[in-house]
């Protein structure tokens, strides 16, 4: 049985509510010469004013939403989380918080207790999970809420449907149910926990076709994914619990969530392994498929279907598990570089995400939850930007999402070879579950293409600000170089996400630009 309700009571419910600010500003100035010689001094040049730049102020709103999950709504971002926590932002950078609390106070239902009373008797439970929020083909929005009773995979599924996205929302129906002990699952074999999913963490998502599939599970049986009907939000008939995708034997794997790639044709299934407190390791690996049902594969091309715990090792099993999927980013924090101020950037226990495509603007945006070096469960909402390198597989800018609009003067989204010389800051995320938080290392991109330092090797620029790095026993890290928002420097810095084929991130922000 899962005893997991430990660390999902310890989620934190405290919101940053206090703006970050930093300014970042610059000056030049001349002087003047003179003369020793004994011959009448020279007229003193004009002395040249100092140049003062204009000074960049980057804000942030933080908010606590555990486990969120996007969806825009007219020119506005909306996460909803555990607990039946929600917020909203314009700009991703700025949050209003506009829900919180399993109670009768919770604008999004009128009365949730009592319109989820069904799923919340079901798992035992006094609080939801996380749940998705999808809009669908009649224009209304459907939310797909989850129950657990957290010591065991006894779990309700259900659906609730809003003519707005914040709600009310009016109680549907309970699509799944799971952790009937001894009793027919909805496949009609008895549930066994260790192969039929923790019917929880669900995702809904259109395939490049339009087809309607909800991905769903945690720990217990693993990962699943079930064909939707999009007229009414249910699940079509006859598909049991439909397909595993990976997972089983109570492996540490949840919070799947599937994102399909215009540019690169792929269907990516983010999920977090390990635990999601501050010392449980949690950490960001995605797989891809061609497919919205999959298989999915990681970059050695391992079926994730395969990826399970050892049931012959002790429960919650990670050495099974460590070595599958692209690692995104787990625990870490940049050491504070000469001239750098405040607290030192980092994340512990960064996981449970969603994504986001922008079509008009083609990029790609991570959001996930995050708990910080030294501050315990206390937890808030973060968003990067995420780019798909020459192999096909998304890589994650260093620091957290600020358009390059917001500096004073114009900055080049291009990075060139030149721009991109210079001594780094690198983060090597590893394939390790654990709760040791990764400390940057020095590493030196020189001009003519040596690399140096806590890496050796050789990089070379790709041109449309791709980059590989090749070290000297053979491995290809490629990905991208951007520009991006370093609050410890406070001033936009060239970073670069890189990944190797073996699924090891490695983030990189120069010193001292």
């Amino acid at each position: 049985m899962e005893n997991i309700s430990v660390q999902r009571r310890m989620l934190l419910r405290t919101a940053a509510a206090g703006a970050v600010m930093a300014t970042v500003g610059g000056c030049g100035g001349g002087g003047g010469g003179g003369s020793s010689s004994a011959t009448a001094p020279a007229a003193a040049p004009p002395v040249t004013p100092p140049v003062v730049q204009p000074s960049t102020t980057v804000a942030f709103t933080g908010v606590s939403v555990h486990d969120p999950s996007v969806i825009k709504a007219a020119e506005t971002y909306y996460v909803f989380g555990s607990h039946l926590a929600a917020a909203r932002s314009t700009d991703w950078m700025n949050w209003t918080r506009i829900a919180d609390g399993v109670n009768a106070g919770n604008p999004l239902f009128n009365n949730v207790t009592a319109a989820l009373s069904e799923a919340l008797a079901w798992a035992q439970a006094d609080t939801l999970w996380a749940p998705d929020v999808a809009r669908l083909d009649d224009g209304k929005f459907y939310m797909y809420y989850c129950a657990c009773k957290g010591d065991s995979p006894r779990s309700a599924l259900g659906l609730a449907v809003a003519d707005k996205v914040d709600g009310p929302y009016v109680n549907k129906q309970l699509l799944l149910k799971s952790g009937m002990w001894g009793e027919a699952s909805p496949d009609g074999t008895v549930y066994d926990a260790t192969k039929h999913p923790n019917v929880v963490d669900p995702n809904v998502f259109r395939d490049n076709g339009g087809k309607l599939w909800m991905v769903y599970g945690s720990y217990s049986g693993g990962i699943f994914i079930m064909e939707m009907n999009p007229a009414t939000g249910l699940q079509k008939p006859a598909q049991g619990y439909g397909r595993h995708l990976m997972g089983g034997n109570h492996a540490r794997i949840e919070g799947a969530y599937i994102l399909y790639s215009p540019d690169s044709k792929y269907y990516y299934l983010f999920v977090s392994f390990g635990g999601l407190d501050a010392n449980g390791g949690y950490n960001i690996r995605v797989s891809r498929s061609l497919n919205p049902d999959g298989p999915y594969v990681d970059g050695a091309g391992t079926d994730m279907a395969t990826v399970k715990a050892n049931p012959a090792l002790p429960l919650f099993d990670d050495a099974s598990i460590a070595p599958h999927g692209q690692k995104l980013m787990g625990n870490h924090q940049y050491v504070l570089a000469s001239g750098e101020t405040g607290t030192a950037l980092g994340y512990v226990s960064p996981g449970h995400n969603s994504a986001y495509y922008d079509v008009a603007a083609g990029k790609y945006f991570l959001v996930f939850h995050a708990r910080f070096p030294g501050q315990g469960e206390a937890h808030e909402v973060r968003v990067h930007e995420m780019f798909i390198n020459v192999d096909g597989w998304p890589v994650v800018a260093p620091f957290r999402y600020v358009p390059l609009s917001k500096n004073a003067i114009t900055l080049s989204a291009d990075v060139s070879a030149a721009d991109a010389a210079g001594i780094y800051k690198v983060i090597n995320h590893g394939k390790d579950i654990s709760a040791v938080i990764k400390q940057s290392q020095v590493v030196t991109l020189a001009a003519g293409g040596a690399v140096s330092g806590a890496i050796a090797g050789n990089w070379s620029h790709l041109g449309g600000n791709k980059v590989s790095i090749v070290s000297t026993d053979g491995t290809a890290y490629n990905g991208v170089l951007s520009r991006q928002w370093n609050t410890n420097g406070n001033a936009f810095e060239v970073t670069f996400t890189v990944q190797s084929k073996a699924g090891v991130s490695l983030w990189g922000a120069r010193m001292g630009n």
